[in-house]
């Protein structure tokens, strides 16, 4: 498991010291996206600041919500039997909003997102087995009426699983 920084992208929600519009904040998250467990004092010293800047700008990030530092599993390394992304079209009267929060209850679902396009929902679901991943459709996919229809698409090879900050245009 590598430790994984996700960070607040809603401009203006955050300012002072906990902002991620401030440079020296995106480059402390840019470090401990590489490696979450970084020692502040490393930090410190390539950004050429004092350990105890950084150690208060993590902290104002985490406290403030623009900051998280979780340990994310490669669902490829870690070989569970059945990892899929599923679009979802959801069915009339219900909405995405609907369907995203029943489903996002479940313990297998460790992705979801709405989408424009083909489909209006976007979900990850890691089973650790595939009758689980089975059981999984059967009883919170097919059969529900705020689902349309579904497209299981299996995973094959990861290469890429890291929360990114993007700079926001100036």
């Amino acid at each position: 498991m590598s430790p994984e920084i996700a960070a607040s992208m809603e401009p203006g929600k955050v300012r002072g010291i906990a902002s991620t519009d401030d440079d020296l904040n995106r480059e402390i998250i840019k470090m401990l996206q590489q490696d979450g467990r970084l020692p502040y004092k490393d930090i410190a010293r390539a950004l050429k600041v004092s350990e105890g800047t950084i150690r208060n700008r993590v902290q104002s990030m985490k406290q403030s919500g623009a900051l998280k530092i979780v340990a994310l599993a490669d669902p490829m390394a870690i070989r569970y039997k059945a990892d899929a992304m599923i679009g979802i079209k959801v069915a009339t009267p219900a909405t995405p909003r609907d369907v995203a929060l029943r489903l996002s209850d479940l313990g297998e679902v460790v992705y979801v997102l709405w989408v424009s396009g083909r489909y209006d929902l976007l979900i990850e679901v890691v089973c650790e087995t595939r009758n689980a991943f089975q059981n999984f459709l059967e009883h919170h996919c097919f059969g529900h009426d705020d689902i349309d229809s579904i497209e299981v698409m299996s995973g094959i090879e990861m290469f890429k699983n890291q929360f990114l900050l993007k700079r926001q245009a100036q």
